[in-house]
């Protein structure tokens, strides 16, 4: 997979009231990352969930999302798997293998049970497609900030 050269990207900050081990769970089990992926408007089925979480290793989902259920076919290669401190890998939903993103997601223990997340996406897509990313991923973060309350 040829580099690309990173132009644009978008940096969320979130601090969710778990522990890290249980932040970084979120990201790397099926089950879980199948319930918030999409946040409450689209559906991934856990049957289409595919994760092999090592350097190297593949990801994929099928999202069915609203409005129409219109079917988006993501996925990635991790790239580092520092459990439970970094995770960096691609993320696709284009065809090929030249188009993807790169996500990094950094974990901090704050100490009483609460967890830094640090997200970033860095890639070649326009500023407009950055800002919808920047709400689409806001969304799964309030998601998995509902899930880890009722956990």
């Amino acid at each position: 997979m040829a580099e690309l050269p990173i132009q644009g990207g978008i940096t969320i900050t979130r601090v969710f009231e778990a522990p890290r081990e249980l932040v970084w769970k979120e990201w790397t089990e099926p089950e879980r990352f199948a319930d918030w992926f999409g946040g409450g408007e689209s559906e991934v089925p856990l049957s289409t969930v595919s994760m092999d979480v090592r350097p190297g290793g593949t990801w994929r989902l099928t999202m069915f999302a609203d409005p129409g259920r219109r079917e988006i076919h993501w996925k990635g290669e991790y790239r580092e798997v520092d459990e439970p401190e970094r995770l960096v890998f691609t993320v696709s939903d284009q065809p090929g293998e030249e188009a993807y993103e790169l996500v990094i997601v950094a974990f901090t223990d704050l100490g009483d049970g609460r967890t830094e997340m640090l997200f970033e996406q860095r890639g070649q897509l326009p500023a407009e497609v950055y800002e919808g990313a920047k709400q689409g991923w806001s969304s799964f973060f309030d998601r998995i900030a509902e899930r880890l309350a009722d956990a």
